[in-house]
């Protein structure tokens, strides 16, 4: 009730400061659970891709959004966002199992393959726990491509900008082969990259992004 009332408060008045263009809606089920997999280009991603769609969309999102700011630690409970410590030996599986329960309860899970934000604009090689994700739980994997989201909230700017955003949906992929095999995981993560690069039209760079420091 929470999040409907907040996106039903909130989008509006996003919509109209920043306008968004978006297509594929009709990819996401209406019901039953999906993997939203999408490129990362600004902390705001995990905001206007939840506006554009009718069902919630849960988010795994560093525990400093929680303790933080209040107006971003508010923001992050309302929407149902996961809080994780990335500073924990077993960050990357905690979020596995979190993400694991969300699709097992038949909900929306959204992640981001890189890991973390492109540091300029490029759409950058794909970590492999989406597949493990796509592979252990038999959910369907929606791409996504993201744009403009950079311009409006850059990479260390707390004000945002008036600007455009565009999302894309692609449709849902389905895989077989093994969460346990490393060439499966492998496999997959880079068929979902490609899908993601074909909506997002960014250049692709074949290595993984760089880690960013706490205060980023």
């Amino acid at each position: 009730m929470l999040y409907r009332l907040t996106k039903i408060v909130s989008a509006p008045f996003l919509h109209l400061l920043w306008p968004t263009e978006v297509t594929g809606v009709e990819h996401v089920p209406g019901t039953g659970p999906a993997i939203l997999a999408s490129n990362h280009l600004s902390v705001l991603d995990s905001t206007f891709l939840p506006l554009v769609l009718p069902r919630q969309v849960r988010f795994v999102a560093k525990s400093e959004y929680f303790t933080g700011n209040p107006v971003t630690a508010t923001w992050m409970r309302a929407t149902g966002q996961i809080s994780i410590d990335r500073q924990s030996p077993t960050a990357a599986q905690d979020m596995l199992d979190a993400a694991a329960q969300v699709l097992k309860d038949g909900e929306l899970f959204g992640i981001y393959p890189e890991g973390t934000r492109s540091p300029d604009g490029r759409l950058y090689r794909g970590k492999v726990g989406v597949a493990w994700l796509a592979l252990a739980t038999g959910a369907p994997v929606i791409p996504v491509g993201m744009s403009g989201t950079d311009a409006v909230l850059p990479i260390g700017a707390s004000v945002p900008k008036l600007g455009r955003v565009g999302v894309r949906i692609g449709k849902p992929l389905t895989f077989t082969g093994s969460e346990t095999s490393a060439r499966d995981r492998r496999r997959v993560t880079d068929e979902i990259m490609a899908a993601i690069h074909e909506l997002s039209g960014q250049e692709y760079v074949s290595s993984y992004a760089p880690s960013r420091t706490r205060s980023e």
